[in-house]
Formats: structure tokens, C-alpha cells, sequence
């Protein structure tokens, strides 16, 4: 455990480290702006000033803090009859010296801070002629016990507040003109080094009343050997209305002591807080109080008790019943973890109780006997789990308990209340018990049941209900529902409630509301609102929808009732300005609007509307199309979305028109699919009827044959009817080609292979009828090699690879003279459908024709079509 000292050098420390942070960021703030003088306040923070400027005569504020000034005498200032705060707290210099009548052209001063200078010293005439000086701060300035034993307060008559706080004052013996400050109100003297209070010592406040006196964090009584016996009442003749003791490092002896010797002292507001009393959790040798620990106080007339923030473990019998005057009593952040039966017995005039960040874990029927007049009860953050029955039934005038963050499963019942507070507790259901609440919160329990809000709606009386964050996802109505209902508010916002609505169930749920003016739905993932769902709100005034999902709002959806809606952060893309027409205050922010003719509307309306518009305007802006993406509505213009009324029939007639033709054509491409080979006849007929039958026939000067074409010699007869009757000129008079093939135009007797070469070399092109006999036979395969030998050497695309039957391309791959042709050129492949045929032949008829020429350009091939058509 901490040594009150040093949890009070913790504490002075922090202070300081924070004043010094604030100066810190003040110069950062201040430094670039220029020092000034208007409207009455002087301002000269951060100015690097060593004397006191000169200001205009009519200053009414006069600030200096933050400076290097070393010295303030009666010639720093001139005549200042309007001033009435001074400020030159925190210099940065290693001191500041106050001399004599350093204030006196200040004669109507009232408010005069010299704080957080380091080292102050002060004439002891620094503060006369300061008459009316009703404040006086001198925290932070290393002063010493002299400044209450000297006279430096004479002429302050009308002084008020003074603030001594964290200096080194080791002894309390004000001067005895101390007794001439009658108006003096508050005395500040935390952060001292006052050890020890003995009568006497103060008998220069004697006959003050109403006297605000703090001795707090100044290790008083702690570490010295007090005879209290000897040294009486310290506080003797003085009517105190606070007094501040805390952070001493009281224990429960020296609280008793203390109590005891300052008996009859009239004190208001006693505060012991940052105590040490009591066995904390398992310091068993470590007393609690008890009835005897603040008995002396039974003659003081004590209010208010402030003993929070320590280690108390048990409330013991009687241990308040001495402080019957007792109105506030503070027991927040100790470790109560029992509450002893009449632990609050005299105790009948409590209107306050705090409890709260405790270690409750059970309320019993005699917990809170004896408050009979208690109102409130803080009992939030303990680990209450239980209940009884009983708890607060006698509590006859108690209208608000705060049971927050505690471990609660069944509602307690309540039955005098206006407010109750039962947020972050683990309640899964309402059971109906005697509740007479106006105010209710349940917020950030588990409750799944939207049932619920059927029962709870009944409770007499009830106004507020606060459902925010619980688990609503299903919905079982109860029976015998009656309406009865006075609510007001009602805040459903971050649930589940779309999981019951999309079911259908529910949805008479606010139809008995009659009376309710505020709706919260924000945060259910909604992404429709059912259509009567609102039915029955007629005083419905403020509706939260925001951060749904709803895309789209229909008609007549909200009651006319209505005229605060937040519907922000849903989907809604071109919603219908007529479902807002009855609204004073719409929030329509980070909505995903689809910007085009369609809400051309809503902006209309925007820009005419006398509804105020909630959050900023550029929070209204377009998500799609993507070209107008993040410009903010006001900016859009709809001028040209008018001329679709014109445009209505001509887009009929062109809708009408596309129809038609789209039809017309796919007829068109289904009749071609099925009658291709056919419309290629006619084609080919018109072709003929058209151009006069003409023929192109081939250059005969430079070939003997247009094409020779290369087979193996068991697809003779497939050739023959397939190529040769349609295509060779000797077959019939209506072909066009002279081509040659072994069977008729080989000579006789000469070698195979010079007939292959000879008929390559006196052919325009060389036709490979690729089958799974030609790939088999070796001279067909010498053949392609010869035609590809041509190719290389004349530059010039001379092969033509026809693919017959079902062979794949990784068959034809594996074969090294076919794969060197397809690395370079495509092959043809023969029709499968007969009516394609004629297609084919068309096309093959095209390419014999046709000379490739190859261009050979920076060692890479390039084949340049150049059709020459005999």
C-alpha cells in the first residue's frame, strides 16, 4: 500500500506536469500570435517580456503569464482604475519579487494571480492599498510559514477566496489580523507540509462561518505522536461548511481521534476521501469502522460525508447512527463486499446513497434498513447478482437506483421508483414484477424477445424505456396485451430487429403507442419498413432510422405526426420527396444517391424545401455514377430531365421500332443456322445472275497448275468426290481450277519423289489433305516438307493444310512437319455439316487465289496479304 506522502507527492506531481504540459502547448498556440491590447483585455502571453508593458487606461483584464518578468514594484503599472484581473502566474525565471505597494495604481483589483512562479518573494507591504481584492492565488511559489504568521494580508478586507496550495507551509499560526478578514470564505491549503492541528492554532478564523477550509494531501496527524488529550479542538469556535481532510492517510484511530476532539464543531460537508480505514479485501488485522468511529461527529450538525476511495470491506451495525443530521454519504470506490444487518440504522434523514465500484454481490431484505428516507441509491459497478424479494420495499420515498454493470438476470422488484437503471447487467427476459418506473433503462442487456416490449409498455406510469444494444431477433406476443400505455421515448437502436419484422411477426408492436413522441430504430440492419407499421404513433414527433439499410420509402409509410426523421448512412438511391413533405428537420447525410434524371425531383424539392437539413451539405452527395461520384447534391443541375415528358411518344415509337427490327433479325440469323448451305446456293446463284456469270480465271503464264493436291492414296476416292468433281476443271466445265494430283498427272516410270517435286514447283499453291492415313504415309509427309522447303526459299506462302476427321491439334502436333506449320499459319479443317460444304469450298477457292507474299525485316518473318485474283 502507498504512504499517504507519497501518494500525495504522486498526486502534486501530476498536477505540475500537467500545468507545465498546459504552458507547453500554450506557447505552441500563442507563439505566433502577435501580443495585443482590445476591447478592454490586454493579452501578452509568450511575449518574451521583462517589464510590464504599458496598456490603455481602460483595461479591464491584464494577462502575463508566461513571461520573463523578475520584478513588480509601485512604478511597474500606471494608473489601471478599471482593472480588475491581474495575471502574472508562471515566469520563466529562477524567481519573481513582489515589492512594496506594487498594486497600489490598481485600486479596484479584484482578482490578482501570482501562481506557479517558482520561488516568490513578497514585501511585506506587497499588497497593500488592494482593498477591494477579493482573490488571491499564491499555489505553487515555494512560500514558506511565514506568509500566514507575517501581516501580508492587512489591507485585504475584502478578500474571499485565497489559495495556498502546494507551497511549504510546515505550521498553521495565522497572524491574529487574520480575524480582520471578515468576508474571507475559502482557504486552500492542499499540498502543504502541515503535520499537526492543535487548538489554538486557528484562533485567528474564529467567528468566520460558512468557511470552505482544505488541509487536504498534507500528511496531517499521520506521522506524528499526537496527545489528543492535550491538543483539544483545533477547529473550536469556527463554523466550518466544508472541511477537506482527505488524502491524508487516515486510518480508522485517527478518524476516531479526530472525531472526537473536534466534537461540537458545527462542519457541513466533511470529506475524508483517499482514506486508508478498513481491512480491503483480505487485510484482516486492518480495522473497519465502526459505531464508535464517527461518534464525535454526533454534535456537528454533518450533512455530508464523503469517505469514498478507500479500503473499506464491511459496513458494520451502527456504524452511522451517530450521524443522524446525515443527508449525503459517499462510500464510492472502496471494497464493501458486506453491508452488516442495521448497518445504516440512524440513518433517517439519507436522501443520498453512493455504493457504487464496490464489491457487492448480493442485496439482502435488511441491506438498506433504516433509510426511510433515502431517494437515491448508486449501486452501479459492484458484481451484483441476487436480489431479494424484499430489498427495497420498505424504501418508501426512493425514486431513483442506479444498478448499472452488475451481473443481474431477473428484474428486481421496484416498486416506488421514477428512474431505474439497469443497463450492461445479463437480463435474458422480463418477468412482470412490481415495477413503477417512469424512467427505465435496460440498455446493453440480453434481451432477444421484442415480446417484451408488449409487457413493459404496461408498467403504470412508465414514459421512458431505453432498449439500446440488447439481442431482439424474435418475437413471441403475450397474451391478454392491454393498452395502457404512457410512453413517451422509446430507444430500440443497435439490435436485430429486422430478423422479426422479415418474419411477419410483431408487427402491431407500436400500434397501442398512442402517446409516444420519440422513436430510436437506428442500427437493425432494416432494409424495408413494413408498411403499417407505424400505425397508431399519432404523436409520433422525432424518428432514428439511421444506419439501416433501407434502399427505399414508400408512400405514406411515416404518420403525419412526424417532423424530426434521421434516415442517414442507409442505401436509399432516388427516394420520393413526397414522403418528406411533413417534416421540419430531415438528416438525409451518407446515403447512397444514384444521380441521374430520376432525382431530379428530390433536388427540386432540396432547393425549395423550408425543411431544415441536418449535417453538412456536402454529407449529400452522389455514390453513382461513378462520374459523379462524392458531388455533393447542392451542386447538380436537372435542367434537360423535363424534355422526357416530350420525348415520351418518340421513345414509344423508336421502343416499338427496335422490337421489331430485333425480332425481324433474329428470325433472320435462326432461319440461316438451319439454312445456311442453301442461302450460300442462292448467294453464289444472285452472284453469278448479277455479275454476268464472269469468272476470274488464273495467271496460266507463270504455273501449270493452279493447286497440286496432296493426299494419301486410301482417301483417293473421299478426294475425288469431295475436292476434285467441285473443284478441278476436267471434272466438270463449271470449275474454275486446273489442279494436279498422282493418280492422273504423275508420269509414269519417273521416281515418286521427283514427280512430288516437279508437281510443288509447277503448281501456284500445294493442298495437304491431313487425314490418319496421310500422317502414316512417308510420301505424303515428304510431300509437306518439300511444299514448306518452297516457302523458305521463294518467300512465299505456297501451303495449304486441310484437316479431315476427328484428329485433335496435340495429334497433329506430334508429327515435327505438320507442328512447324501451325507455329507459322493456320490450318483449315473440314466441315463437319454438310451444308457448310459449299462455305468451305468458297473459302479454299479464295486461298489458291490468294498470294502470300513473305517479307523478311530485322531477321523476323512477316506475312503480307496481297490478293491478286487472276
Amino acid at each position: 500500500m502507498t504512504c499517504p506522502r507519497t501518494f500525495s507527492i504522486m498526486i502534486l506531481h501530476q498536477e505540475l506536469i500537467l500545468l507545465i504540459g498546459t504552458s507547453l502547448l500554450a506557447r505552441e498556440i500563442f507563439a505566433s500570435t502577435s501580443c495585443f491590447s482590445k476591447h478592454q483585455i490586454s493579452m501578452y502571453y509568450f511575449c518574451n517580456l521583462t517589464e510590464i508593458p504599458l496598456v490603455p487606461s481602460d483595461t479591464v483584464k491584464f494577462l502575463l503569464s508566461f513571461n520573463n518578468i523578475k520584478q513588480v514594484n509601485a512604478n511597474s503599472f500606471p494608473l489601471l482604475e478599471q482593472l480588475l484581473l491581474l495575471e502574472i502566474g508562471l515566469q520563466f525565471t529562477h524567481s519573481v519579487t513582489i515589492g512594496k505597494a506594487a498594486f497600489e495604481n490598481l485600486p479596484n483589483l479584484q482578482v490578482l494571480d501570482l501562481g506557479a512562479n517558482r520561488h516568490l518573494y513578497l514585501d511585506p507591504d506587497a499588497f497593500v492599498s488592494l482593498s477591494n481584492l477579493t482573490v488571491l492565488r499564491l499555489f505553487g511559489n515555494a512560500l514558506g510559514d511565514y506568509i500566514l504568521q507575517d501581516n501580508y494580508f492587512q489591507d485585504l478586507i475584502s478578500l474571499e477566496d485565497l489559495d495556498l496550495s502546494s507551497n511549504r507551509i510546515t505550521s498553521l499560526r495565522p497572524h491574529p489580523l487574520f480575524y480582520n478578514l471578515k468576508s474571507l470564505k475559502r482557504v486552500n491549503l492542499k499540498y502543504n507540509w502541515i503535520q499537526i492541528l492543535c487548538e489554538g492554532n486557528l484562533d485567528s478564523f474564529q467567528g468566520k462561518t460558512s468557511l470552505i477550509f482544505s488541509l487536504n494531501s498534507n500528511h496531517l496527524y499521520y506521522s506524528s505522536s499526537v496527545d489528543w488529550a492535550k491538543c483539544g479542538n483545533p477547529l473550536r469556535n469556527i463554523n466550518l461548511d466544508t472541511l477537506d481532510v482527505g488524502s491524508n492517510g487516515w486510518h480508522v484511530d485517527i478518524v476516531q481521534n479526530f472525531s472526537t476532539a473536534v466534537e461540537g464543531t458545527s462542519i457541513t460537508f466533511l470529506k475524508l476521501d483517499h482514506h486508508i480505514m478498513g481491512a480491503g479485501f483480505g487485510f484482516v488485522n486492518i480495522k473497519d469502522p465502526d459505531n464508535s468511529t464517527f461518534a464525535g461527529l454526533a454534535r456537528s450538525g454533518l450533512r455530508l460525508l464523503d469517505i469514498s476511495q478507500g479500503f473499506i470491506f464491511s459496513l458494520n451495525p451502527g456504524v452511522f447512527q451517530k450521524l443522524t443530521d446525515l443527508e449525503w454519504l459517499n462510500l464510492y470506490n472502496n471494497k464493501i463486499n458486506q453491508i452488516q444487518k442495521g448497518a445504516f440504522f440512524g440513518l433517517g434523514k439519507l436522501n443520498f446513497l453512493n455504493l457504487s465500484y464496490n464489491l457487492l454481490g448480493e442485496l439482502y431484505d435488511f441491506t438498506f434498513g433504516g433509510l426511510h428516507n433515502v431517494a437515491i441509491i448508486d449501486l452501479q459497478k459492484n458484481h451484483i447478482g441476487a436480489i431479494r424479494e424484499n430489498s427495497f420495499k420498505d424504501l418508501l420515498r426512493l425514486k431513483m437506483v442506479n444498478l448499472r454493470d452488475n451481473a443481474i438476470k431477473i428484474i428486481p422488484s421496484l416498486p416506488t421508483l421514477t428512474t431505474a437503471y439497469l443497463g450492461e447487467n445479463k437480463l435474458v427476459s422480463v418477468r412482470y414484477r412490481t415495477i413503477a418506473a417512469m424512467y427505465l433503462d435496460l440498455e446493453k442487456n440480453r434481451l432477444e424477445n421484442l415480446g417484451d416490449l408488449y409487457i413493459l409498455s404496461q408498467i403504470p406510469d412508465i414514459q421512458y424505456i431505453f432498449l439500446k444494444q440488447n439481442r431482439f431477433s424474435y418475437c413471441v406476443k403475450p397474451d391478454n396485451v392491454m393498452a395502457n400505455s404512457q410512453l413517451i421515448y422509446l430507444d430500440l437502436g443497435e439490435n436485430m430487429i429486422k430478423l422479426v419484422w422479415d418474419r411477419n411477426l410483431c408487427l402491431d408492436v407500436f400500434w397501442e403507442l398512442s402517446k409516444l413522441q420519440v422513436l430510436h430504430l437506428n442500427n437493425n440492419y432494416l432494409t424495408t419498413l413494413p408498411q403499417d407499421i407505424f400505425r397508431g404513433l399519432a404523436s409520433l414527433n422525432r424518428l432514428n432510422l439511421a444506419s439501416n439499410l433501407l434502399f427505399y420509402l414508400s408512400p405514406g409509410v411515416f404518420p403525419e405526426s412526424l417532423k424530426n426523421l434521421n434516415i442517414s448512412g442507409n442505401q436509399l438511391l432516388s427516394p420520393d420527396p413526397g414522403v418528406f413533405m411533413t417534416l421540419s428537420i430531415l438528416d438525409i447525410t451518407h446515403n447512397r444517391y444514384f444521380c441521374d434524371c430520376t432525382l431530379s425531383n428530390l433536388l427540386l424539392w432540396l432547393n425549395t424545401t423550408n425543411t431544415t437539413l441536418a449535417g453538412s451539405q456536402d454529407d449529400i452527395y452522389c455514390v453513382h455514377p461513378p462520374a459523379f461520384a462524392g458531388v455533393p447534391l447542392s451542386l447538380l443541375l436537372f435542367d434537360g430531365c423535363n424534355e422526357d415528358e416530350i420525348l415520351k411518344p418518340l421513345q414509344f415509337a423508336v421502343f416499338i421500332f427496335t422490337s421489331v427490327v430485333l425480332v425481324m433479325f433474329i428470325t433472320a440469323v435462326i432461319v440461316f443456322i438451319h439454312l445456311r448451305g442453301t442461302c450460300f446456293v442462292w448467294y453464289k446463284k444472285i452472284k453469278r445472275i448479277l455479275v454476268d456469270d464472269l469468272r476470274q480465271a488464273p495467271d496460266a503464264s507463270a504455273y501449270i497448275y493452279d493447286a497440286y493436291l496432296c493426299y494419301s492414296r486410301k482417301d483417293f476416292e473421299w478426294v475425288q468426290n469431295s475436292l476434285l468433281k467441285h473443284l478441278d476443271s476436267q471434272y466438270s466445265d463449271k470449275n474454275r481450277f486446273t489442279l494436279c494430283f498422282e493418280e492422273r498427272d504423275f508420269l509414269p516410270g519417273e521416281d515418286h519423289i521427283s514427280n512430288i517435286r516437279d508437281a510443288i514447283w509447277n503448281s501456284r499453291k500445294t493442298i495437304c489433305i491431313v487425314t490418319r492415313q496421310f500422317l502414316k504415309d512417308g510420301w505424303c509427309v515428304e510431300a509437306l516438307n518439300f511444299a514448306q522447303s518452297r516457302y523458305f526459299c521463294d518467300l512465299k506462302d505456297v501451303l495449304i493444310v486441310v484437316v479431315v476427321g476427328s484428329l485433335s491439334q496435340y495429334q497433329l502436333m506430334k508429327y515435327k512437319p505438320v507442328r512447324v506449320f501451325m507455329q507459322r499459319s493456320r490450318y483449315m479443317r473440314w466441315p463437319e455439316d454438310h451444308q457448310d460444304i459449299g462455305w468451305f469450298l468458297n473459302n479454299l477457292s479464295h486461298q489458291i487465289l490468294t498470294e502470300k507474299k513473305v517479307k523478311k525485316k530485322s531477321n523476323v518473318m512477316e506475312l503480307q496479304s496481297i490478293a491478286t485474283i487472276s
